[in-house]
């Protein structure tokens, strides 16, 4: 994609959050029962922090990365067929005293890849697969917006949706939250 592609594209991540939640639930409440269905749709991510820092505790065989990021906004979906959409705001490194103070506050990466991970049944044993895509523009306020179509497993249970480095295979976000403690 050519550079003024993608500022297009980033630069359209904010008008695209709040109509992509429209555009979904009108887009699957005329649909056959025999179409696809959505199967995850979400509003928060929650950024690698505390103990998912680093490889000691990875989330579904997918390592954090060894510091910690926050979200500022995320809307996505995945739907049974494997279509998975992210716009995802503000994916930076965290203000705290473990980032480097000039990595605080910004994605250090040129692209995001996402990854879905699901529980299936191989041979009559529960085993974890996670399919990962190809890498999605990511600027410097780590905004992104990933459009693709994954190879889900068949079943596929408990999906998780990754935000992952473009060049590494550690997480950034995934599908989740915290909540936020006041300070006193």
């Amino acid at each position: 994609m050519n550079r003024s592609l993608r500022v297009l594209a980033l630069a359209l991540v904010p008008a695209l959050v709040p109509l992509a939640a429209v555009a979904s639930s009108a887009h699957h409440s005329h649909r056959p029962s025999h179409a696809r269905h959505v199967l995850l749709s979400f509003g928060t991510m929650f950024g690698v922090d505390g103990a998912f820092v680093g490889p000691a505790n990875p989330v579904d065989d997918i390592a954090g990365d060894e510091l910690p990021w926050e979200v500022s906004r995320v809307f996505g979906s995945l739907d049974t067929d494997g279509h998975l959409f992210v716009a995802v705001r503000g994916l930076v490194f965290k203000d705290d005293p473990s980032v480097p103070p000039e990595l605080r506050g910004i994605n250090d990466e040129d692209e995001f890849r996402a990854a879905v991970s699901c529980l299936t049944d191989e041979n009559d044993s529960v085993v974890r697969r996670n399919v990962v895509t190809g890498g999605f523009p990511a600027n410097e306020q780590g905004d992104s917006i990933v459009l693709t179509r994954v190879e889900l497993p068949d079943p596929c249970i408990a999906p998780a949706v990754f935000i992952l480095a473009g060049s590494e295979d550690k997480w950034f976000a995934v599908t989740g939250f915290e909540t936020e403690e006041e300070e006193e």
